[in-house]
């Protein structure tokens, strides 16, 4: 995938990380009710799931919050590509559309956590949504693929919330991963630059006004 293509699919999920930054869930059971309606009780039974593990992360330190969560994604929802899933290139799911599906993506996976992030109270600038080339295991052509990246203070090493790994690893224990795009609703990185290329991500996406309605209707806003 070439880096225009890049620069392209990341523009919905720049609008959705600017609508998550002030977002907090609804009211849980009607939360719960919308996920029933909509999708049915086992999606349902997903989103209680997905909100007692915030409840039990609340206050937790952030490393703890950190594992908490990518594991959680990791085990509940299993990787499948958008064509599978939705039969179109490219759809950003909401996280109750993947716990509908059981199944994500890599940026599904890397949505879902970076909500449940915010919603656990870590700050938007701790937190980059990032496109990388991921070397394949055994050797091979690098892939487009998406991570979260956590960023403990500016500058730092940041740790790497991984769909393909079962830890959360610092980025020098991810040499696998090459960066190519971060970004949060402060602005965009190129690669692993220090200071961001661009401080207005949200810049030309009214066309993606969809994803705040699908987000609103399902209990974020």
């Amino acid at each position: 995938m070439t880096a225009a293509r890049l620069l392209r699919g990341l523009l919905p999920l720049l609008l959705l990380a600017a609508l998550l930054a002030e977002s907090r869930f609804a009211d849980r059971e009607q939360l719960l009710a919308t996920a029933r309606d909509r999708y049915g009780a086992e999606t349902a039974a997903r989103v209680a799931r997905w909100q007692d593990l915030l409840d039990a992360m609340a206050g937790k330190p952030v490393p703890d919050q950190l594992d908490g969560v990518n594991r959680f994604f990791n085990v509940q929802l299993s990787w499948r590509d958008d064509r599978a899933i939705w039969g179109r290139e490219d759809y950003w799911a909401t996280p109750m559309e993947a716990f509908s599906r059981g199944a994500a993506d890599c940026e599904d996976f890397s949505i879902a956590k970076y909500v449940s992030l915010l919603e656990l109270g870590v700050p938007v600038e701790a937190l980059r949504i990032t496109y990388v080339r991921a070397r394949p295991v055994g050797g091979g052509e690098p892939r487009a693929h998406m991570v979260l990246a956590y960023y403990p203070r500016p500058g730092a090493e940041p740790l790497i919330l991984d769909n393909l790994a079962a830890y959360v690893l610092p980025a020098s224990r991810r040499t696998d991963l090459t960066p190519v795009f971060g970004f949060n609703t402060a602005g965009i990185w190129v690669g692993d630059g220090a200071a961001p290329a661009s401080r207005d991500p949200t810049a030309r996406l009214s066309r993606w006004r969809d994803l705040l309605r699908r987000m609103r209707e399902e209990g974020l806003h």
